[in-house]
């Protein structure tokens, strides 16, 4: 586009902006090998997760409450991903960093949508397991694959609603200033912070959706679990216990992964650390590219239901060899 870094540095706009200068690393050498090593990431996201998705679809025994919250998580995983990491590899390895107003907010939205859709996917699992455990002869009953839906549809519309806002907000910011985002994408927080007005409701709804969206589902799940290990230790035989506590231990490990980088981040910055640039750019990509690659390899490992599907192909096609 002939635009220099040089002139977006000392640019000064008035409304409407043209578009932003997506900065990314400061000082990060050689920092296209850590974009390639995104898109590899991003492949083999795209690989575990499709494949976890067509096993889902095509098997009927996984036509079950369960599998279509692991699904929807699936659908979540390849759409995070597929927001984020194409377009920053585009930029920073084809040096395209400027990045129109409109599609700024396209990929604000997506990312941020999908990000929280992370968290309200591991809340859906969370229910099933509560369900299934808390109320073993009646979960059957309780929560059937109409009543799923209905919980996948109610999980997918908070974000949406919530999201629509936050992004709603951007367009009325008066831009006089630099236009120079300090992220590697169109992220929230960068974006408003630059601009000259008064961006208060911003900084409201960035709070908020901090709460409702990433606190109040981990809060959400810390409950269920709460619930969960009670129901467990009543158990009476010590082998029944750990079959139970067994059947959490993917989703536990599922929680940990993508909700420790965000509470990490999150009491960092609330203790006023001074974190330099590159670094938040590299804890934040991993934290929204290696969540995605793990669900659908740690649910394939863990649960013996798609364990027994693998087998029962591979040994299908060691019989059937073409």
């Amino acid at each position: 586009l002939g635009f220099s870094y040089l002139w977006y540095l000392n640019a000064t706009f008035s409304r409407p902006v043209v578009g932003f200068y997506i900065r990314g690393f400061y000082a990060l050498k050689n920092s296209e090998y850590y974009f390639i090593f995104l898109a590899v990431i991003y492949v083999f996201t795209l690989a575990a997760n499709l494949t976890l998705m067509v096993i889902i679809w095509f098997s009927e025994v996984l036509h079950t409450p369960k599998y279509m919250a692991v699904f929807s998580l699936a659908v979540v995983d390849v759409s995070l991903s597929s927001a984020l990491i194409p377009k920053a590899v585009n930029m920073y390895l084809f040096d395209s960093k400027f990045i129109y107003f409109n599609a700024c907010l396209a990929q604000m939205f997506f990312v941020d949508f999908f990000a929280s859709m992370e968290a309200f996917c591991l809340c859906v699992l969370a229910y099933d397991r509560l369900i299934a455990i808390c109320f073993p002869l009646r979960s059957h009953t309780i929560n059937t694959n109409r009543k799923m839906m209905l919980v996948i549809m109610v999980s997918w519309s908070i974000p949406l609603i919530i999201e629509v806002v936050v992004v709603a907000l951007i367009p009325p910011l008066p831009y006089c200033k630099s236009t120079i985002v300090n992220s590697f994408f169109c992220d929230h927080g960068p974006v408003f912070k630059i601009a000259c007005g008064d961006y208060s409701p911003n900084w409201f709804m960035a709070s908020f959706t901090t709460v409702a969206l990433f606190f109040a589902p981990f809060g959400f799940i810390a409950l269920t679990y709460v619930c969960i290990i009670y129901a467990i230790l009543n158990i009476a035989s010590s082998e029944s216990r750990w079959k139970a506590f067994k059947t959490c231990t993917s989703h536990l490990i599922l929680v940990v992964l993508f909700f420790v980088p965000f509470f990490v981040t999150y009491i960092v910055a609330w203790i006023n650390v001074n974190i330099d640039t590159d670094t938040r750019i590299i804890n934040t990509s991993l934290s929204a590219s290696i969540p995605p690659l793990l669900n659908p390899i740690i649910y394939s490992l863990k649960t013996e239901e798609i364990l027994e599907i693998i087998k029962k192909y591979l040994g299908m096609r060691k019989t059937n060899p073409r």
